[in-house]
């Protein structure tokens, strides 16, 4: 099954993927929905250490359900999104995030608020966003076709460093001027007109009758083979696992060293994660003009990561600046290779395979956050907080590794023997 060489990029005879009304149309839904996951990012957490009294183990666990439904039901959501239509998943998991996250403002202004709740909605929620993350990357080739993809993420990926810094930053404000469950009623009004929004893409097609009649598991074997057996594929799906266990493992205990070992406010908390999305700002649009001067391969390989080290230096004072300095630099790193690396991905994978595929790097990358968020409450627990800092920034420092010591490193566009390698793996 023949796939479309990538694109050059920077290539100005490649049309604009905002000419698609559908593509127009998602963008808005997206960013409806990534101001909602990002409002819901700060506020969940601050809801438990502010109302519910939650301990470091609590907060870690908190946020290893949130993300553990990518280890549950990951690989079977993509085989089930290649097997359904794609509009409609989108829409009934934004309905699904709505509802869920409406139920906590009201259950705490019935004083009926209690952690069991707070797990069993992130849990649940994580489903919804299964299929979500799937359904998007999945449905994108098809709206626009494959000789836009690498502008189409790098708008999309903009729009995500964005949400990062309105989101968190406003999520942190809201929640200090106007309380957490005030902040999640707005996110739930956010996903409702997200999926609203989502209702004015044209139906997409149905699957073909084939996969309903092949074996769920074989399915998932055949998605697993496809990023697992390719070099390319397998040194991204591994060096994004990393940086999603480092960040993870720093993410989880920022709220704790904030708000209780450094007397900081929540808004302050907000404004650090918002430096992240800054980089991850600035790593999206400079990602296509990059990879154009130095090489595809280069640009996913050059490395700056380690600047992560100096997040555990976080402090008062101009500690909090450069910390704060070193996380931006670090995510820029992250939202180049969420352009270059995730083009790529869907450059490599033929139609029948994209719900799989991205099903099994969200299952790698997002497990890595569950098992990330769990290990930091317990590292916590056992060691102490700026250890555990330490051991995060480290892991995500060397997530570089499994890049430079794969092929991609000479990757320089979409060569002919790069064109038979990916119609060969099929």
């Amino acid at each position: 099954m023949a796939v479309a060489p990538i694109p050059t990029p920077a290539d100005t005879t490649t049309p604009s993927p905002w000419a698609a009304p559908d593509f127009r149309t998602l963008f808005a839904a997206a960013t409806l929905n990534q101001l909602a996951t990002n409002t819901g990012y700060i506020a969940v957490p601050l809801l438990a250490l502010t109302t519910l009294d939650a301990t470091p183990a609590q907060v870690g666990t908190l946020a290893a359900l949130s993300t553990l439904a990518f280890l549950l039901i990951g690989l079977p959501a993509g085989a089930w999104v290649d097997r359904l239509r794609t509009r409609r998943v989108l829409i009934t998991a934004d309905l699904a995030r709505a509802a869920l996250f409406a139920s906590l403002p009201l259950a705490r202004l019935l004083d009926a608020l209690t952690l069991a709740q707070l797990y069993a909605v992130v849990l649940v929620t994580g489903c919804a966003t299964v299929f979500s993350d799937v359904g998007s990357q999945s449905v994108l080739p098809q709206l626009i076709g494959r000789d836009r993809l690498v502008r189409a993420n790098a708008a999309v990926v903009t729009l995500m460093a964005a949400a990062n810094i309105a989101g968190r930053g406003a999520g942190g404000f809201l929640v200090a001027a106007l309380t957490a469950p005030f902040a999640l009623a707005c996110a739930s009004v956010a996903y409702l007109a997200s999926a609203l929004r989502l209702t004015r893409i044209q139906p997409t097609p149905a699957p073909p009758a084939a996969a309903e009649r092949t074996r769920l598991l074989t399915q998932i074997k055949e998605g697993l083979h496809h990023v697992l057996g390719h070099a390319e594929l397998r040194a991204l799906a591994l060096a994004s696992t990393l940086t999603n266990l480092g960040g993870s493992v720093i993410n989880t205990m920022l709220p704790v060293l904030f708000v209780r070992e450094l007397g900081l406010s929540p808004a302050s908390l907000g404004l650090f994660w918002a430096a992240g999305g800054v980089g991850l700002l600035l790593g999206a649009r400079l990602a296509e003009p990059l990879a154009a001067r130095i090489g595809y391969g280069r640009a996913v390989v050059l490395n700056l990561t380690p600047a992560a080290l100096l997040v555990p230096l976080l402090d008062h004072g101009p500690w909090l600046w450069l910390a704060g300095g070193g996380w931006m630099v670090a995510m820029m790193k992250v939202g180049s290779n969420n352009v270059l690396g995730v083009s790529l991905r869907q450059h490599l994978t033929p139609d029948p395979l994209l719900g799989r595929m991205n099903a099994t790097f969200r299952f790698m990358l997002t497990g890595a956050i569950a098992l990330g968020s769990a290990a930091s409450g317990l590292l916590t627990e056992l060691t102490t907080l700026h250890t555990t800092l330490w051991v995060g920034a480290a892991i995500l420092a060397s997530s570089w590794a499994p890049l430079a010591l794969s092929p991609l490193r000479k990757r320089t566009g979409a060569g002919p023997a790069q064109r038979e390698e990916a119609g060969g793996l099929r």
